[in-house]
């Protein structure tokens, strides 16, 4: 049972989805355009070892619908927030697609609050300045309103990929819509593209694990580069996997968390 935690900071609205218990914290971060409970069918494989925080970041879910600081540094200060006023760190930082840029970030101008790091289709490449208008023509082909969560289910795709997007839909008078706004979403993308992570990942020294998917979207030559910037990371590729691999193969993703909690343990990290 996951129950809701809404936080401030600089006047901005911060909800959390927390799964309760004593066991090692743990952050998640989701991707653009997504929301918190994105993460729902990793905790149902992790079951309930964990303290799981699945945070709405700005802009997005049931968070500040539009924050006037759109900033990557805005999401990072977010997410040490959210490790400092519940008092759980250092955590475990999981974050997939740009989720996962907020948290290499975190993880290197913070390392105090961090044990573990474990990107799920990220990397640190930038992304380049035609990024924002092909998210932003994306965006403008929903149909929305969606009348029905299985018409949004059919246009995500069928199978978990479609369910787990549709389940952050709002239902409003006239149908279903996104939980953000779409000129907020390509302000987020527009503040990250031409602004490269090389020298933060570089920097992290903590026990770090980066899940692909087969299918997935990151180019061979920046994974390779990661590889040789952190000989000490590991790297998981996940056969027959898109990029929202979380949602698509969460068994998967919980054996890849669980590897990396051991390490973390021999790490000297309490994990």
């Amino acid at each position: 049972m996951w129950n809701t935690t809404t936080l401030q900071r600089d006047g901005v609205r911060l909800v959390c989805r927390d799964s309760g218990g004593q066991g090692p914290a743990v952050l998640l971060l989701h991707g653009l355009a997504g929301q918190s409970r994105e993460w729902e069918p990793l905790g149902e494989h992790l079951g309930g070892r964990y303290r799981l925080l699945a945070l709405d970041q700005r802009g997005h879910g049931a968070s500040e619908p539009r924050p006037g600081d759109t900033s990557r540094s805005a999401f990072v200060a977010d997410a040490v927030a959210v490790i400092r006023e519940l008092g759980v760190g250092p955590v475990v930082l999981v974050g997939q697609s740009l989720g996962g840029v907020t948290a290499i970030q975190t993880a290197a101008a913070h390392p105090d609050v961090v044990r573990g790091l474990l990107l799920v289709e990220s990397g640190a490449a930038p992304g380049g300045s035609e990024v924002p208008g092909h998210i932003d023509g994306w965006l403008g082909s929903w149909p929305v309103p969606f009348a029905t969560r299985q018409d949004a289910v059919r246009f995500f795709g069928d199978g978990p990929v479609g369910e787990g997007w549709a389940s952050g839909l709002v239902s409003t008078a006239d149908g279903l819509r996104p939980p953000f706004h779409r000129e907020v979403v390509v302000d987020v993308i527009a503040a990250h593209t031409g602004h490269p992570n090389w020298a933060d990942w570089a920097g992290i020294t903590c026990p770090t694990t980066v899940v692909l998917g087969e299918r997935g979207i990151l180019p061979a030559g920046e994974v390779a580069e990661m590889r040789r910037l952190r000989p000490d990371a590991r790297f998981v590729t996940v056969p027959d996997t898109g990029h929202d691999l979380h949602l698509e193969r969460p068994a998967e993703l919980a054996g890849a968390f669980e590897e990396l909690m051991t390490r973390c343990s021999s790490a000297g990290r309490p994990g």
